[in-house]
């Protein structure tokens, strides 16, 4: 992806819009690959990091989105991983899920981002170190250059807990003491561009 010049600067309505647009998007190719496939991260999903001076972090992090009000779907991750022993029927559950209407109306979404890492991970800790970042994104030849601070989430924060409880629905062999870290992004300065 081509990185735009940092002294463009959107204006709100356009930075209104590029964000309504990204959300309609993340929310289409998450309900897809619930879909038809089993639910795994698509490359849209999964954006590259770079530092704000064009470093790269890391080749791709699988992030999240999660609703403005996240504490009812927090409650139906939390009630299916702790209704049963069972892995496959915990999987199936949370599909089901993430099937049907969930992601069928994008204005529910925050535009926050988060993402969870293992308890001392240096990728966390270099992005807290530099309080922010870049993420780009690119799939079905659509993709986003969106410029984020970064922030440490603690473990009470309903966003800590989305995204806690959603990732351990899909891996039961979560560790103790993850880091859940948010991605705010600065909406004037980030880009979208579709290949034609």
């Amino acid at each position: 992806m081509a990185p735009r010049p940092d002294n463009i600067v959107l204006t709100r309505a356009a930075a209104q819009a590029l964000r309504a647009e990204f959300i309609g998007w993340q929310c289409r190719l998450r309900q897809l690959a619930a879909r038809q496939d089993g639910g795994r991260p698509s490359t849209g999903m999964r954006p590259r990091v770079m530092s704000p001076a064009g470093d790269e972090f890391a080749a791709a992090v699988v992030v999240l989105i999660t609703e403005t009000d996240p504490e009812n779907s927090t409650q139906q991750f939390k009630y299916q991983y702790l209704q049963t022993q069972d892995p496959n029927e915990r999987y199936d559950k949370v599909l089901e899920f993430l099937q049907g209407p969930y992601f069928q109306e994008p204005a529910r979404f925050c535009d926050v981002l988060t993402a969870l890492f293992a308890q001392g991970s240096e990728l966390a800790a270099r992005l807290l170190g530099h309080g922010r970042c870049v993420l780009e994104f690119e799939q079905y030849r659509q993709g986003y250059r969106i410029p984020c601070d970064v922030t440490r989430l603690p473990p009470a924060h309903p966003r800590h807990q989305a995204t806690y409880w959603h990732n351990r629905l899909f891996n039961e062999q979560l560790p103790p003491g993850v880091e859940v870290l948010a991605f705010a992004p600065d909406w004037a300065h980030a880009a979208g561009f579709r290949d034609e």
